[in-house]
């Protein structure tokens, strides 16, 4: 494994502190290119089969299709990048997903029907390139036992809202003032050009590591009690994501002016931007477990009351609260990682998380859309409240199966000879024999 970098503990943990850390800017910036195209991926289907089509639910459907694909495949690949590293799996992803988002266009293109274009959505999910996972775990890699690893966690979650309000926004204007299909072609475009550029940075990836100490094989990251409970979590998380996107565009239809929907996500995901930049600024006195539970009563009161709102500013207020509420809980689960999932796991545990959120958001935007068909935008939000509400029942109910791993223990050496038990130092572990002694924060 990458070595950790080691940190004084009068440094506050800072972004610039972070950008600092040897070779960040080595994956950073080529792995911001490569997740790029994610972001366009979803909106890219639904222009061009609604255009071929006519139909917005076809469009949705091979949507939706395309999203549970990966939520199912993405910890496959993660798992396999632990095993025998991320460059090696990178390289073929993206050819492969190049050329599965290749032959969905031509189909769609060429009137295909339905169950043709579904069955196309497949492969075109399933080899989505996992590259947020791998940039989480080589900053996991380099910043184990590192108080800048929250911080790291929020850079990533600012980075992929971010994306996520760039990224649409490139595939509308290419869909609708160039072709409907110019949105898939440049997504397959860049995803074999950033994610090229990213599998060539091989000196900052996690080693891999195809069996444990003992010689066995590795057990899968879905084995570990604790993130099975950050996966419920996380596909709250989703659910809210997918339930905003389709009843704020309904909200928008029915007060005659559909132009607002772009307004009402620009706020809810510049409330998400916003949390996220002062997570990573925080140094936080509370432990993660308590930090994801709080984070996530918060989102959840928050969900609760969208259905009521019955005015754009009102609704823009309560999108932005939740937008506010997501990155606590968001950014605090994926830190969670290095103290739930051993090292030689870590990737195929972060895209448990992301295909956790994919499935929540595929989910929501099928269940929101028919309430929303059939009763009005107000039903589609009761969508992220009953997602939250179990997601937060479940938390609290298994906190137990969250608690971080035990701190390290250093042993007085004055007493270690003729003692049976060693002096624990609670507050503070050794740092990998470097002499710098970072503080640590009991849950």
């Amino acid at each position: 494994m990458t070595s950790a970098v080691t940190t004084d503990k009068s440094a506050r943990p800072g972004y610039g502190q972070l950008l600092r850390t040897p070779g960040a800017l080595s994956f950073l910036l080529p792995g911001f290119a490569a997740r790029q195209p994610f972001a366009m991926l979803t909106i890219s289907i639904v222009l061009l089969v609604q255009h071929t089509t006519g139909s917005f639910g076809s469009a949705g459907i091979v949507a939706a299709v395309t999203g549970v694909s990966m939520a199912l495949f993405a910890p496959q690949m993660g798992k396999l990048a632990d095993r025998i590293g991320q460059s090696r799996v990178l390289v073929p992803v993206v050819l492969a997903h190049a050329a599965a988002v290749g032959a969905l266009t031509a189909l769609a293109l060429l009137g295909a029907p339905l169950w043709a274009l579904a069955l196309a959505a497949i492969p075109a999910g399933a080899s989505v390139p996992q590259v947020g996972p791998m940039v989480r775990s080589r900053w996991a890699a380099k910043l184990e036992g590192s108080p800048l690893l929250p911080t790291a966690a929020a850079f990533e979650s600012v980075t992929d809202e971010f994306t996520f309000v760039v990224g649409p926004v490139l595939a509308t204007f290419l869909c609708t003032a160039i072709h409907p299909s110019a949105g898939l072609i440049t997504e397959a475009t860049l995803t074999i050009v950033g994610g090229l550029l990213f599998a060539a940075q091989r000196g900052t990836q996690p080693k891999p590591v195809a069996r444990a100490a003992n010689g066995e094989k590795h057990a899968s990251a879905l084995s570990f009690p604790g993130l099975r409970v950050l996966i419920v979590a996380f596909i709250g998380i989703g659910a809210v994501f997918g339930g905003m996107q389709v009843s704020l565009a309904a909200f928008s239809e029915e007060i005659g002016n559909p132009g607002a929907n772009g307004l009402l996500y620009g706020v809810f995901a510049a409330g998400n931007m916003i949390a996220g930049i002062a997570m990573g600024a925080i140094a936080w006195k509370i432990g993660p477990r308590r930090r994801l539970i709080l984070g996530y009563i918060g989102l959840t009161a928050a969900a609760s009351v969208l259905w009521a709102a019955n005015s754009a500013i009102l609704l823009g207020a309560l999108g932005l609260v939740v937008g506010l509420c997501i990155a606590p809980a968001l950014i605090t689960g994926y830190t969670m990682i290095e103290q739930l999932v051993p090292a030689a796991s870590r990737t195929e545990a972060f895209t448990w998380l992301t295909g956790a959120v994919a499935f929540g958001q595929a989910g929501a935007v099928t269940l929101a859309g028919r309430l929303t068909d059939a009763h009005g935008s107000s039903y589609g939000f009761l969508v992220p409240m009953a997602a939250t509400a179990l997601a937060l029942l479940t938390l609290l109910a298994l906190r137990g199966k969250l608690a971080p791993k035990a701190p390290s223990r250093i042993v007085n050496s004055s007493t270690a000879a003729g003692s049976a038990t060693s002096k624990v130092v609670r507050n503070t572990v050794n740092e990998r024999g470097m002499g710098h002694r970072v503080p640590v924060t009991v849950d």
